[in-house]
């Protein structure tokens, strides 16, 4: 059975719209509270509009259409940080879309980190919690995360991934233009000795890996893909686009020296997962960076 969130109460308050009217308009007169906290409500992305965050006041809502606010305080917590933004956040979990440049977690002596820019969050918004790191990104890619606020969160995260997350996607810019409209990519990926991931058409006593390709738009130099990850194994989609011959742009380590953009061009742009606590399905999408979509004008 497809579970329905709207059906729960949980920390949101759930209505449905009767008539076409701004998203504004529509709160202002259902949501007992004054127009700047609704207004902050808004701007802190605590509010949803069948099942997705929606910050625009005039966003035009349709008869039938259900629409979810957030009781919670800390959703109108004002945060502001170059590194990341709060995409959702509720009691047990928090999601983050990351930039480009900082690391998920404290890696030998780096301080800069997603963790360490939550926590300091946490305390300046009187939480009594920490950010725990469940699945990471690399330093320069880009894209949503999840951390949960306990370690009961955290452990039922990872102690039931696979079950929990029932899709991720990325989208990247790869090298050169790739002929084939889609297809699967799939190999055992193990590292060596100086931790480079390589991949074998047969089990070489690594991990099986899987990615699922799309592509989005192409040029004679290069090619939008999305990214669907039947597996999650580390650095497989740069592994597996530099297989077919068209490395992710910008990557010094699996690449060919094509960086238009000056970064590594792979963003996680899709997170689709059951709520490890309320069970709630929730899909998250960010876009696709427009830096990524300028090549292709």
């Amino acid at each position: 059975m497809k579970y329905n969130p709207y059906n729960q109460q949980g920390d949101y308050a759930h209505y449905t719209v009767k008539r076409e009217q701004p998203l504004l308009e529509f709160l202002l007169e259902t949501v007992e509270q004054s127009r700047n906290k609704i207004k902050l409500t808004l701007q802190g992305r605590g509010v949803r509009v069948d099942r997705k965050t929606v910050t625009q006041f005039d966003f035009l809502l349709k008869p039938g259409m259900k629409v979810a606010v957030s009781r919670t305080k800390r959703n109108q917590t004002q945060f502001k940080s170059r590194w990341l933004k709060i995409v959702y956040e509720d009691r047990w979990i928090i999601v983050i879309e990351k930039n480009i440049g900082i690391l998920s977690m404290a890696a030998g002596h780096s301080s800069l980190n997603v963790k360490t820019v939550l926590d300091d969050y946490f305390k300046k918004s009187h939480q009594k919690c920490t950010a725990h790191v469940v699945h990471r990104l690399d330093r320069d890619t880009s894209g949503l995360m999840v951390y949960a606020k306990d370690i009961e969160t955290e452990q039922i995260l990872e102690h039931n991934w696979h079950d929990i997350v029932f899709d991720r996607r990325y989208v990247a810019v790869v090298s050169g233009e790739m002929k084939d409209d889609s297809g699967t990519v799939a190999n055992w990926l193990k590292d060596n000795k100086a931790y480079v991931t390589y991949s074998s058409p047969v089990d070489n006593g690594g991990k099986y890996a899987v990615t699922h390709f799309k592509v989005l738009q192409r040029t004679t130099d290069h090619t939008l893909a999305e990214f669907k990850l039947e597996t999650g194994r580390k650095n497989q989609i740069r592994v597996h686009t530099a297989d077919m011959g068209h490395p992710v742009c910008g990557d010094v380590k699996y690449g060919n020296g094509d960086n238009p953009l000056h970064r590594l061009c792979l963003h996680a742009y899709m997170l689709c997962m059951v709520h490890p606590v309320t069970r709630e399905r929730m899909e998250f999408e960010t876009p696709i960076p427009a830096s990524f979509r300028s090549l292709f004008k």
